[in-house]
């Protein structure tokens, strides 16, 4: 439950105790909104809020909306944006413009949220599919559960277009909210995945494996620290590291990609100075889905890394998806600059970003599309 573990914690408590929350969620968002969509804000039955739509903006509207469903039992839908006539009372001042869909959360509106919350819990990748739009009036504000198997599971007979468990099965693969919609249905969903933190797998026990450590833990990846050294590979030099594991760094990544714990959200960055050690974990990392692999060194490193890699018989295609030498041209030096420059490449390749400053170009400020 990456990122939203205090409102759907906070939401399953007061669900259990019979009570009626009212929860706002960005479904759709539009130019420079100031949150990207899956977001979320929490009214609980006491009045305490958890979470953020818009960063302050349109908060105390929504608000408002939520305690009138809790009251009602009805979903509403709202609208943000600069150009709205309550503007400088409800706009978003950022020039975006974004969608809000505000639900009550009870037993009797969402009666699957125990298996979401067990799943997740057990961490078992979910999807939550909610019906935003629908001809049957009565479906607004039904849920589908679905599961990366294709399980799922509602106890409202919505008639839902036949595509909803394959899309939502994409969304869940990529980890990314989506908004689908079914023109001769006239119907429209919001998919929004619940799944374990994406990994940031590090190989090499030193400085900048460190820096760039805290700065993962701080993009909620869950980040593993890897090197063949016991002597360098201690949990007290790596204090924000999920793990930190003593092993052949290509044999454990081969592991983990056997059992199934990397995926196309997993990052891969080495660190290492060794060929022995960096050669075999690049060939393996190469062959992977990853959505990141990344190799510190020089650029005479990178030819002679490359090389290597080709005579080992990795494609040209695969080593295109090398990043190195690793990082974008920030100018720093130290690693604690070095692990920023890494992690700015790793958010461009994740958005299609370009790495260039905001000021320097026109239009959207936020990229329309992810890439993974």
């Amino acid at each position: 439950m990456t990122g939203h573990d205090d409102i759907w914690n906070t939401l399953y408590e007061a669900w259990s105790s019979g009570e009626t929350s009212g929860l706002a969620t960005v479904v759709r968002t539009f130019g420079s909104a100031p949150r990207p969509t899956g977001s979320s804000m929490l009214l609980t039955p006491e009045g305490r809020i958890v979470g953020s739509v818009s960063g302050g903006c349109v908060e105390g509207d929504v608000l408002e909306r939520a305690r009138e469903t809790i009251l009602d039992g009805t979903p509403q839908q709202a609208t943000y944006g600069i150009s709205d006539n309550d503007a400088f009372a409800v706009g978003l001042t950022c020039g975006g413009t974004l969608e809000v869909f505000v639900e009550p959360v009870s037993i009797r509106t969402f009666p699957e949220l125990a298996e979401v919350i067990e799943s997740a819990r057990a961490g078992i990748p979910v999807a939550v599919a909610t019906v935003l739009d629908h001809p049957r009036p009565e479906a607004v504000g039904a849920h589908v559960v679905v599961r990366a198997d294709g399980h799922y599971s509602s106890l409202h007979p919505l008639g839902a277009p036949t595509d909803l468990v394959d899309d939502a099965r994409h969304l869940l693969r990529t980890g990314d909210s989506g908004l689908l919609t079914y023109d001769t249905e006239g119907v429209r969903i919001f998919v929004r995945p619940l799944v374990p933190p994406p990994r940031m797998l590090l190989f090499g026990a030193g400085d900048f494996a460190a820096a760039l450590t805290t700065i993962g833990r701080t993009m909620e990846y869950r980040v593993t620290v890897c090197d063949a050294r016991p002597l360098f590979t201690t949990a007290d030099r790596f204090p924000d590291a999920d793990e930190v594991v003593v092993a052949r760094p290509d044999a454990y990544l081969a592991q983990e990609a056997a059992a199934g714990r990397v995926d196309t959200r997993t990052v891969i960055v080495s660190f290492s100075h060794d060929a022995k050690f960096d050669i075999p974990l690049l060939e393996t990392a190469l062959g992977l889905d990853a959505a990141y692999v990344g190799a510190m060194g020089s650029r005479r490193t990178h030819l002679r890394r490359t090389q290597a890699l080709s005579e080992a018989g990795v494609p040209a295609l695969a080593l295109a998806r090398l990043s190195s030498p690793i990082g974008l041209d920030l100018g720093g030096r130290s690693p604690a600059e070095t692990a920023v420059s890494i992690a700015a490449e790793i958010i461009a390749a994740r958005y299609g970003g370009r790495g260039e400053p905001l000021s320097h170009r026109a239009g959207p400020v936020h990229s329309l599309h992810a890439v993974r």
